[in-house]
């Protein structure tokens, strides 16, 4: 059957496509308005050409995600084509560097009909769709909240610098006490009793009252601006508490629904694969199934050493590109693994060959995807021994 092969240039209201036959003669090429009609005409218009279509997509999910399901289930076949690999091969042809809509979905046109290594975009189920949604959101929460807290503790220095170095804003029981409490003056009017019932439901809380009133009885003169300060400061820590509450709810929501992802009881049982990481490795990551081998998804990870070779000379050298939310992953996994025999052992070994912490943490972590590959392949949990793992 002949081949079909289209391009689609995504963006946010208004995508271009271009279809192309098996001699490279264009056979569509316009406009596509980012809405259902005009995507069910696209649908029709594929259907009316003569031969398999394969549509490649530099942008998965997100704004792409309508244009995506509709032509997954008239029976496209979806490829993805990167947008760095579209940027080299436009640059690769004449009058390369002039960028438009129409150029980039013929070069993603050009690259479904030329190359056969395309990894096929698999619509996702509705369980990887909502650790994805769960994932995303959680990583901006606790985005805002390292800002949040950074902000108080200036805050706090400029007006209080001895409060700001006895309290470890990231728990609880401190920022209860900043809801109410904030200047010198405020924690010696307030007294022990008061500061005491204030913070009563939490956790060292008698701790915490000792140190703030020590701190408050050692500095009393009052900063200019201390009022207003205090009132932001005070608006901030009610702010992260609430942070903190819909933390815990996402944490909970992703262990609800880890509880019913195929993969998920095999991938937490890899030491150092907790929910968190787990949910995110899914988000990231999608089906591994989509990847050839280890060393694709290692790849695609950025932690395989990249060849370099020219002439006589030839070495390997630390990868620059991949998935950089994926790497984080896998590195924070192997880092939290090394309280486990195996992993410390093959940690120590490269420690012991000349590696600097974290070469022999991206070595650990490289090891692992090999590990977790086989363990996916075969639906067996982790076992120790691993590193005699394909």
């Amino acid at each position: 059957m002949p081949q079909i092969s289209a391009g689609i240039d995504i963006a946010k209201e208004v995508h271009w496509i271009t279809a192309i036959d098996e001699a490279g003669t264009v056979l569509i090429d316009h406009e596509l308005d980012n809405d259902p009609a005009a995507i069910a005409a696209l649908v029709d218009e594929l259907a009316a050409l003569d031969g398999a279509v394969r549509v490649g997509f530099d942008v998965i999910g997100g704004i792409a995600g309508l244009a995506e399901a509709m032509l997954a289930a008239s029976g496209c076949t979806l490829l993805h084509v990167p947008g760095l690999a579209v940027n080299r091969a436009r640059q690769g042809t004449v009058g390369g560097e002039n960028k438009s809509d129409p150029r980039d979905a013929r070069t993603i046109a050009d690259q479904v009909r030329t190359r056969y290594d395309l990894r096929v975009i698999e619509p996702a189920g509705e369980i990887d769709i909502e650790l994805r949604l769960l994932v995303g959101r959680r990583r901006d929460l606790v985005q805002a909240q390292t800002q949040r807290i950074a902000r108080m503790r200036d805050l706090l220095t400029g007006i209080f610098p001895a409060l700001e170095r006895a309290l470890d804003l990231t728990t609880k029981g401190p920022l209860h006490l900043l809801t109410r409490y904030v200047t010198p003056a405020e924690l010696r009017r307030a007294g022990a009793k008061r500061i005491g019932r204030h913070l009563q439901a939490s956790r060292g809380g008698a701790a915490i009252c000792a140190q703030a009133l020590a701190c408050a009885r050692a500095q009393t003169i009052a900063v200019p601006g201390e009022a207003m300060t205090a009132t932001l400061i005070r608006e901030l820590a009610q702010e992260a508490l609430a942070t903190r509450t819909r933390l815990g709810e996402i944490d909970r929501d992703l262990k609800e629904r880890l509880a019913r992802h195929p993969d998920a009881a095999l991938i937490q049982s890899l030491p150092g694969m907790g929910a968190i990481l787990t949910a995110e490795l899914i988000a990231e990551a999608g089906n591994l199934s989509r990847f050839r081998s280890p060393d694709a998804l290692a790849a695609a990870a950025g932690i395989a050493p990249v060849l370099r070779q020219s002439g006589k000379t030839r070495f390997l050298r630390r990868p620059t590109g991949g998935n950089k939310g994926l790497k984080r992953v896998f590195y924070q996994a192997a880092f939290c693994s090394l309280a486990s025999p195996d992993s410390r052992a093959f940690y120590d070994r490269k420690r012991r060959e000349g590696k600097r912490h974290h070469q022999a943490v991206i070595a650990l972590a490289r090891r692992r995807v090999n590990v977790l590959w086989a363990m996916l392949q075969t639906h067996q949990p982790f076992q120790t021994g691993f590193k005699n793992a394909a």
